[in-house]
Formats: structure tokens, C-alpha cells, sequence
């Protein structure tokens, strides 16, 4: 996508099929996490705690979410009681990934630069 870069938040190597930067190996702790994610400009991420770090230092998080997530995020809901700028895309059914991409390529697109 032109004009948008990925970075990886995730230890022990990046999980993408697809070009991104990772400097995770540097990272020693949440601390260090925190200062990267607060040079970002959006995360995407599944329910981890790096989706919980984003979302409480009040970085944009997009969550992606598994058909039977956890009670924290409720249910027919896109956006998030406890992190403002949350907006969750969750699976129609389960196993269904698929949505949940063609969803976060359609937003995402309409936010990057040309």
C-alpha cells in the first residue's frame, strides 16, 4: 500500500508475509514498547497486550477480533468502552480472517496518503 509502512510489535520475529520493519529485538520492555508505539501513527493488532498498551496510552488501535472474543469487548460493537480509540473488526463467524483483512484493507486505504 503506498505510502504506508508496517512495523512489527510482536517478539521473537515478525509473523507478516509481507515487508515490514522490525526493531523488536530491541525492545526490553513494555516501557520501550510504549515509547515505539507512541511514535505510530495507528495499530493493528490482535487481542494481545500490545492492543491493550496502544489502546490505554491513547494511540488509534485497530483490534482485530476472533467470532468468540472475550467479554471485554462485548458484543455488536466496533469501538470500545475502555479505549476511546479502539475500533474493532470482528469475525462474522469463526475462522473467518478473511472479512476481518478485507475490512482493515478497505479503512485503511481511505486514510493513506495517495
Amino acid at each position: 500500500m503506498p505510502g504506508v509502512e508496517f512495523v512489527s510489535l510482536q517478539k521473537g520475529g515478525a509473523a507478516a508475509a509481507f515487508a515490514l520493519t522490525d526493531v523488536m529485538e530491541r525492545m526490553r520492555d513494555f516501557a520501550d514498547t510504549a515509547a515505539l508505539i507512541a511514535n505510530l501513527d495507528l495499530v493493528i493488532s490482535v487481542d494481545t497486550a500490545v492492543a491493550h498498551l496502544a489502546g490505554a496510552l491513547g494511540k488509534p488501535v485497530w483490534l482485530l477480533n476472533r467470532f468468540d472474543s472475550c467479554w471485554r469487548w462485548m458484543t455488536d460493537r466496533t469501538d470500545s468502552a475502555w479505549y476511546p480509540g479502539m475500533r474493532i473488526y470482528r469475525q462474522p463467524e469463526a475462522g473467518d480472517w478473511g472479512s476481518v483483512l478485507a475490512g482493515v484493507v478497505r479503512d485503511l486505504a481511505a486514510i493513506s496518503p495517495k
